[in-house]
Protein backbone atom coordinates (compact mmCIF):
# COMPACT_ATOMS: atom_id res chain seq x y z
CA UNK A 1 0.00 0.00 0.00
CA UNK A 2 0.89 3.80 0.19
CA UNK A 3 1.13 5.75 2.68
CA UNK A 4 2.36 9.30 3.99
CA UNK A 5 5.80 8.41 6.15
CA UNK A 6 7.64 11.01 8.28
CA UNK A 7 11.13 9.83 9.34
CA UNK A 8 12.14 12.93 11.94
CA UNK A 9 10.24 16.00 13.75
CA UNK A 10 11.40 18.31 11.30
CA UNK A 11 11.02 16.54 8.40
CA UNK A 12 7.57 16.41 5.73
CA UNK A 13 5.89 13.77 5.07
CA UNK A 14 6.61 11.36 2.04
CA UNK A 15 4.52 9.49 -0.34
CA UNK A 16 6.14 6.39 -0.83
CA UNK A 17 5.09 2.26 -0.65
CA UNK A 18 4.52 1.05 3.05
CA UNK A 19 4.21 -2.33 4.32
CA UNK A 20 0.43 -3.34 4.87
CA UNK A 21 -0.84 -3.21 8.66
CA UNK A 22 -1.31 -6.69 10.36
CA UNK A 23 -2.75 -7.00 13.24
CA UNK A 24 -1.18 -7.23 16.37
CA UNK A 25 -4.09 -7.95 18.96
CA UNK A 26 -7.05 -9.59 18.60
CA UNK A 27 -9.48 -6.39 18.68
CA UNK A 28 -7.63 -4.92 16.03
CA UNK A 29 -8.76 -4.25 12.67
CA UNK A 30 -7.21 -3.61 9.19
CA UNK A 31 -9.48 -0.91 7.50
CA UNK A 32 -9.69 1.22 4.57
CA UNK A 33 -8.94 5.16 4.84
CA UNK A 34 -11.89 6.85 2.73
CA UNK A 35 -10.26 10.57 4.41
CA UNK A 36 -8.41 11.92 6.75
CA UNK A 37 -8.33 15.78 7.95
CA UNK A 38 -5.02 17.36 8.48
CA UNK A 39 -5.58 18.68 11.47
CA UNK A 40 -3.48 21.27 13.98
CA UNK A 41 -3.06 17.98 16.33
CA UNK A 42 -2.34 15.67 13.51
CA UNK A 43 0.86 17.95 12.79
CA UNK A 44 1.61 18.92 16.59
CA UNK A 45 1.42 14.94 17.36
CA UNK A 46 4.10 14.26 13.92
CA UNK A 47 6.55 16.60 14.88
CA UNK A 48 6.48 15.23 18.67
CA UNK A 49 5.74 19.08 19.91
CA UNK A 50 2.22 17.72 21.24
CA UNK A 51 1.96 16.58 24.80
CA UNK A 52 0.07 12.99 24.09
CA UNK A 53 2.94 12.12 21.39
CA UNK A 54 5.20 9.68 21.80
CA UNK A 55 7.82 11.22 19.30
CA UNK A 56 9.04 8.18 17.96
CA UNK A 57 9.96 7.60 13.98
CA UNK A 58 9.37 6.70 11.19
CA UNK A 59 5.90 7.59 11.63
CA UNK A 60 2.48 7.63 9.65
CA UNK A 61 0.39 10.36 10.07
CA UNK A 62 -2.70 11.07 10.61
CA UNK A 63 -5.04 11.07 14.19
CA UNK A 64 -8.43 10.23 13.17
CA UNK A 65 -10.72 9.45 9.87
CA UNK A 66 -13.57 7.90 8.12
CA UNK A 67 -12.57 4.39 7.56
CA UNK A 68 -14.48 1.40 5.68
CA UNK A 69 -14.21 -1.77 7.82
CA UNK A 70 -14.19 -5.45 6.10
CA UNK A 71 -18.26 -5.86 6.57
CA UNK A 72 -18.79 -2.70 4.41
CA UNK A 73 -19.43 -0.48 7.35
CA UNK A 74 -18.49 3.12 7.63
CA UNK A 75 -16.80 4.27 10.60
CA UNK A 76 -15.00 7.48 12.13
CA UNK A 77 -11.93 6.51 14.28
CA UNK A 78 -10.21 8.29 16.63
CA UNK A 79 -6.96 6.69 17.03
CA UNK A 80 -4.45 6.39 20.47
CA UNK A 81 -0.63 7.17 20.19
CA UNK A 82 0.36 5.02 17.52
CA UNK A 83 3.02 5.05 14.60
CA UNK A 84 0.80 3.76 12.15
CA UNK A 85 -1.89 6.90 11.61
CA UNK A 86 -4.72 7.50 8.76
CA UNK A 87 -2.88 9.12 5.97
CA UNK A 88 -2.16 6.20 4.17
CA UNK A 89 -4.41 4.07 2.18
CA UNK A 90 -5.34 1.45 5.01
CA UNK A 91 -4.42 1.07 9.10
CA UNK A 92 -5.26 -0.63 12.45
CA UNK A 93 -8.09 0.41 14.09
CA UNK A 94 -9.60 0.01 18.18
CA UNK A 95 -13.23 -0.86 16.80
CA UNK A 96 -14.31 0.43 20.51
CA UNK A 97 -12.47 4.13 19.57
CA UNK A 98 -14.91 4.17 16.66
CA UNK A 99 -18.30 4.82 15.86
CA UNK A 100 -20.27 3.17 12.69
CA UNK A 101 -21.54 6.32 10.62
CA UNK A 102 -24.77 6.14 8.55
CA UNK A 103 -25.05 5.22 5.07
CA UNK A 104 -24.95 7.76 2.33
CA UNK A 105 -22.33 9.70 4.84
CA UNK A 106 -20.19 12.30 3.27
CA UNK A 107 -16.78 10.71 4.62
CA UNK A 108 -14.74 14.29 3.35
CA UNK A 109 -16.80 16.54 5.50
CA UNK A 110 -17.06 13.82 8.59
CA UNK A 111 -13.56 14.27 8.72
CA UNK A 112 -13.23 17.52 8.03
CA UNK A 113 -15.13 18.17 10.96
CA UNK A 114 -14.86 16.01 13.60
CA UNK A 115 -11.94 16.91 15.08
CA UNK A 116 -11.84 20.67 15.65
CA UNK A 117 -15.92 20.41 16.15
CA UNK A 118 -14.79 17.90 19.05
CA UNK A 119 -12.97 20.44 21.08
CA UNK A 120 -15.46 22.38 21.97
CA UNK A 121 -18.43 20.68 21.29
CA UNK A 122 -16.67 18.09 24.70
CA UNK A 123 -15.78 21.21 26.73
CA UNK A 124 -19.19 22.93 26.81
CA UNK A 125 -20.43 18.85 27.19
CA UNK A 126 -17.85 17.96 29.87
CA UNK A 127 -15.59 20.53 31.17
CA UNK A 128 -17.58 23.01 32.87
CA UNK A 129 -21.91 23.17 33.96
CA UNK A 130 -22.81 24.90 30.82
CA UNK A 131 -26.89 25.18 30.29
CA UNK A 132 -28.93 26.49 27.36
CA UNK A 133 -28.74 30.65 28.41
CA UNK A 134 -25.40 31.94 29.35
CA UNK A 135 -23.37 33.76 27.24
CA UNK A 136 -20.36 32.23 25.36
CA UNK A 137 -17.19 34.22 24.42
CA UNK A 138 -15.02 32.38 21.81
CA UNK A 139 -11.26 33.69 22.03
CA UNK A 140 -9.69 32.79 18.81
CA UNK A 141 -13.09 32.71 16.64
CA UNK A 142 -11.52 32.84 13.47
CA UNK A 143 -9.73 30.01 12.83
CA UNK A 144 -11.33 26.93 12.19
CA UNK A 145 -12.05 25.40 15.53
CA UNK A 146 -13.44 29.00 16.58
CA UNK A 147 -15.96 29.16 14.05
CA UNK A 148 -17.03 25.67 14.99
CA UNK A 149 -17.21 26.69 18.82
CA UNK A 150 -19.33 29.74 17.76
CA UNK A 151 -22.06 27.36 16.03
CA UNK A 152 -21.57 24.98 18.90
CA UNK A 153 -22.25 26.92 21.09
CA UNK A 154 -25.36 28.20 19.82
CA UNK A 155 -26.75 24.90 18.65
CA UNK A 156 -26.60 24.31 22.71
CA UNK A 157 -28.68 27.28 23.33
CA UNK A 158 -26.08 30.07 24.61
CA UNK A 159 -28.31 33.21 24.98
CA UNK A 160 -25.42 35.45 23.35
CA UNK A 161 -22.12 34.19 21.72
CA UNK A 162 -19.52 36.86 21.58
CA UNK A 163 -17.14 35.96 18.71
CA UNK A 164 -13.24 37.73 19.05
CA UNK A 165 -10.24 37.81 16.68
CA UNK A 166 -8.07 39.88 15.00
CA UNK A 167 -9.20 39.51 11.59
CA UNK A 168 -12.51 41.79 11.38
CA UNK A 169 -13.11 40.58 7.75
CA UNK A 170 -13.05 36.97 8.93
CA UNK A 171 -14.78 38.18 12.12
CA UNK A 172 -18.23 39.65 10.26
CA UNK A 173 -18.42 36.75 8.10
CA UNK A 174 -19.09 34.86 11.71
CA UNK A 175 -22.23 36.94 12.25
CA UNK A 176 -24.50 34.65 10.05
CA UNK A 177 -22.62 31.51 11.75
CA UNK A 178 -24.76 32.74 15.04
CA UNK A 179 -22.27 35.61 16.50
CA UNK A 180 -24.84 37.91 17.91
CA UNK A 181 -21.25 40.20 18.67
CA UNK A 182 -18.07 40.44 16.97
CA UNK A 183 -14.96 41.98 18.71
CA UNK A 184 -11.45 42.80 18.55
CA UNK A 185 -8.92 42.19 20.85
CA UNK A 186 -8.78 45.37 22.20
CA UNK A 187 -12.68 46.30 22.48
CA UNK A 188 -12.83 43.03 25.03
CA UNK A 189 -13.71 44.76 28.37
CA UNK A 190 -17.41 45.72 26.77
CA UNK A 191 -17.82 41.86 26.64
CA UNK A 192 -17.05 41.33 30.27
CA UNK A 193 -20.31 39.45 31.23
CA UNK A 194 -20.39 36.88 29.99
CA UNK A 195 -20.34 33.19 31.65
CA UNK A 196 -17.96 30.89 29.90
CA UNK A 197 -14.95 31.72 27.77
CA UNK A 198 -13.65 29.50 25.15
CA UNK A 199 -9.84 30.36 24.84
CA UNK A 200 -8.11 29.10 21.28
CA UNK A 201 -5.13 31.48 21.78
CA UNK A 202 -3.91 31.33 25.29
CA UNK A 203 -0.20 33.40 25.87
CA UNK A 204 -0.18 37.04 26.42
CA UNK A 205 -3.67 37.78 24.90
CA UNK A 206 -5.19 35.63 26.57
CA UNK A 207 -4.17 36.63 29.84
CA UNK A 208 -4.02 40.37 28.54
CA UNK A 209 -8.06 39.74 28.09
CA UNK A 210 -8.50 37.86 30.98
CA UNK A 211 -7.71 40.80 33.12
CA UNK A 212 -9.50 43.65 31.31
CA UNK A 213 -12.77 41.11 31.39
CA UNK A 214 -12.43 40.43 35.00
CA UNK A 215 -11.75 44.23 35.74
CA UNK A 216 -14.88 45.15 33.99
CA UNK A 217 -17.42 42.79 34.79
CA UNK A 218 -20.33 44.39 36.47
CA UNK A 219 -20.62 41.34 39.25
CA UNK A 220 -16.89 40.02 39.97
CA UNK A 221 -18.64 37.23 42.60
CA UNK A 222 -20.84 36.03 39.07
CA UNK A 223 -18.71 32.39 38.11
CA UNK A 224 -16.85 33.01 35.12
CA UNK A 225 -15.81 29.26 33.82
CA UNK A 226 -12.40 29.60 31.52
CA UNK A 227 -11.75 26.84 29.69
CA UNK A 228 -8.39 26.27 27.96
CA UNK A 229 -8.08 24.60 24.80
CA UNK A 230 -5.70 25.59 22.36
CA UNK A 231 -2.54 27.74 22.85
CA UNK A 232 -2.18 29.97 19.24
CA UNK A 233 0.00 32.47 20.44
CA UNK A 234 1.71 30.92 23.59
CA UNK A 235 2.29 27.76 25.33
CA UNK A 236 2.23 29.89 28.98
CA UNK A 237 0.20 33.28 30.31
CA UNK A 238 1.43 35.23 32.34
CA UNK A 239 -2.09 35.32 34.64
CA UNK A 240 -1.57 37.22 37.98
CA UNK A 241 -2.11 35.73 41.24
CA UNK A 242 -5.12 39.17 41.76
CA UNK A 243 -7.26 37.80 39.01
CA UNK A 244 -7.71 34.17 41.25
CA UNK A 245 -8.44 36.47 44.23
CA UNK A 246 -10.51 39.02 42.86
CA UNK A 247 -13.05 37.56 41.13
CA UNK A 248 -15.32 34.18 40.81
CA UNK A 249 -13.16 32.83 38.17
CA UNK A 250 -12.82 29.37 37.30
CA UNK A 251 -9.71 28.23 34.57
CA UNK A 252 -10.44 24.40 33.53
CA UNK A 253 -8.40 23.01 30.61
CA UNK A 254 -10.24 20.53 27.97
CA UNK A 255 -8.10 17.87 25.85
CA UNK A 256 -6.45 14.51 25.61
CA UNK A 257 -6.24 13.59 29.66
CA UNK A 258 -8.20 15.80 31.15
CA UNK A 259 -11.54 14.33 29.55
CA UNK A 260 -11.18 10.66 29.51
CA UNK A 261 -11.26 8.36 25.95
CA UNK A 262 -14.27 6.99 26.71
CA UNK A 263 -16.39 10.78 27.12
CA UNK A 264 -14.41 11.79 23.88
CA UNK A 265 -16.17 8.53 22.23
CA UNK A 266 -19.57 9.15 24.28
CA UNK A 267 -20.04 11.90 22.29
CA UNK A 268 -19.03 11.16 19.28
CA UNK A 269 -22.41 9.68 16.93
CA UNK A 270 -24.33 12.48 18.44
CA UNK A 271 -21.36 15.22 17.02
CA UNK A 272 -21.41 13.00 13.54
CA UNK A 273 -25.30 13.51 13.45
CA UNK A 274 -24.89 16.98 13.94
CA UNK A 275 -22.43 17.32 10.77
CA UNK A 276 -24.29 14.91 8.55
CA UNK A 277 -27.88 17.28 8.99
CA UNK A 278 -25.80 20.49 8.24
CA UNK A 279 -25.96 21.96 12.31
CA UNK A 280 -22.55 22.70 11.91
CA UNK A 281 -20.74 24.49 8.70
CA UNK A 282 -18.02 22.79 6.93
CA UNK A 283 -15.31 24.40 4.88
CA UNK A 284 -13.58 21.64 3.06
CA UNK A 285 -10.67 20.95 0.59
CA UNK A 286 -9.65 17.87 -0.76
CA UNK A 287 -5.76 16.94 -1.28
CA UNK A 288 -4.74 13.25 -2.82
CA UNK A 289 -2.57 11.68 -0.53
CA UNK A 290 0.40 11.43 -3.26
CA UNK A 291 0.07 14.91 -2.68
CA UNK A 292 0.37 15.62 1.36
CA UNK A 293 3.91 17.14 1.20
CA UNK A 294 3.21 20.36 -0.43
CA UNK A 295 -0.60 20.09 1.51
CA UNK A 296 1.42 19.79 5.01
CA UNK A 297 2.27 23.57 5.37
CA UNK A 298 -0.68 24.85 3.30
CA UNK A 299 -2.02 27.98 4.66
CA UNK A 300 -5.92 27.89 3.79
CA UNK A 301 -9.25 28.83 5.82
CA UNK A 302 -10.28 25.73 4.31
CA UNK A 303 -9.66 22.44 6.37
CA UNK A 304 -7.64 20.16 4.01
CA UNK A 305 -8.97 16.60 4.07
CA UNK A 306 -6.29 14.14 2.72
CA UNK A 307 -7.81 11.28 0.40
CA UNK A 308 -6.03 8.45 -0.54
Amino acid sequence: MHAAVISAADAPPVYRDHPDPAPRRGDEMVVEVLAAGLHHLTRAKANGSHYSSSGGYPLVPGVDGVVRDQEGNLRYVALDDTPLGTFADRTLIDPHRSVILPDGIDPVKIAAAMNPAMSSWVALRRRVDFHAGQRVLVLGATGNAGRMAVQIAKLFGAGQVIAVGRDTARLKALTALGADETITFDQIGHAADVDVVIDYVWGEPAAGAMMAMLTARSDRTAPLAWIQIGSLTGQTAPVPSVALRSARLQIVGSGIGSVPARDFLAELPELASAVAAGAIDVRARTVPLAQVAQAWTAETDDRIVVVP
